[in-house]
């Protein structure tokens, strides 16, 4: 086994406290910093001990933008408690504490749900031999939920604006994660404009369903394409809020909800996460429009992390 590098300064009381109470990501950043190595020299001694990690993904980790999930990623995790200097087990242990204090859960997932969804979409993604981004820069996504009138996620509608940033682009891989006792295996994926729907994975206990959306053309770099399609859902009980993920800096993002006539919330919110692990922040009232019983909110340039919209029954 390699030899970690080795310092003499004792850990500072910041690094000590994140260690204690965590989250995962504000320990990980505190022990990088507290050891001064750069994320390239945090790579070379993990390839050292024989694991492969890139530099994005330990930035994304530091960030939470992204959790350790693989095999492999659990691997670098305990490398990385020797390589830094941390007590066996001190970054294990947080990345399992995977339940959130109740006034910080989220109303329609635990914070546990939202990380197992996350690695059953890895393996699904993987089944479709999907790439990060598939070739293809998102320059606007707009987004219209429907809530139906037993309260439900009835469905949404999606409209992406692509730009390829190489040759041979010629699918999009779209992802819905349904409310807590949805029935994926129920749900159907429309293709409603400029494309068609290809193979279709789900996860019944996740929620989680991935679909090919199919091009009719192969895109060149700097060729911009649109298109749009929906998933049907109805499938689970009552909805109380919508959120959407990202993984990458993109364009605009777009969120439209739309309620019922005969189920109308009493109050609605958005707000935004850094990670799945993060507090929520940003938190901002939102009135329903009385003539079109919906409420939006515009993120002009989205940010890895996490943005929705929350709403309350009586």
């Amino acid at each position: 086994m390699p030899h970690a590098p080795q310092h003499a300064d004792p850990a500072p009381a910041e690094l000590d406290t994140a260690l204690r109470g965590g989250p995962f990501h504000v320990a990980l950043r505190a022990a990088i910093a507290a050891r001064g190595l750069p994320l390239q020299r945090v790579q070379h001694h993990l390839s050292r001990y024989g694991v492969r990690v890139g530099v994005t993904s330990l930035s994304y980790w530091q960030q939470g933008a992204r959790r350790p999930q693989r095999p492999e990623s659990l691997r670098a995790v305990r490398a990385l408690e020797e390589i830094l200097q941390l007590p066996e087990e001190s970054l294990i242990r947080l990345l399992a504490e995977s339940e959130e204090p109740p006034a910080r859960q989220p109303a329609a997932r635990s914070y546990r749900s939202l990380v197992e969804a996350s690695g059953v979409l890895d393996r699904l993604l993987a089944e479709l031999d999907c790439p990060p981004d598939g070739g293809l820069h998102i320059l606007g996504h707009h987004e219209r939920v429907r809530i139906g009138a037993r309260r439900e996620l009835a469905g949404r509608e999606s409209q992406h604006v692509v730009r390829a940033h190489r040759d041979g682009a010629d699918r999009f891989v779209a992802v819905h994660h349904g409310d807590p006792g949805c029935v994926p295996e129920r749900m159907a994926v429309q293709a409603l404009e400029n494309c068609r729907t290809g193979r279709v994975r789900w996860h019944h206990d996740t929620g989680v369903l991935v679909a090919e959306l199919l091009f009719d053309t192969r895109l060149r770099a700097g060729d911009t394409f649109l298109f749009r399609y929906g998933v049907e859902d109805g499938t689970a009980g009552v909805s109380r809020e919508f959120v959407r993920g990202f993984g990458f800096v993109g364009g605009q993002y777009a969120l439209q909800v739309r309620f019922d006539a005969d189920a109308l919330p009493v109050r609605c919110h958005r707000f935004t996460q850094h990670s799945a692990a993060a507090p929520r922040t940003g938190r901002h009232d939102l009135r329903v429009s009385e003539r079109h019983r919906s409420v939006n909110l515009v993120e002009p340039r989205v940010r890895p992390g996490i943005v929705g919209i929350g709403w309350e029954w009586e």
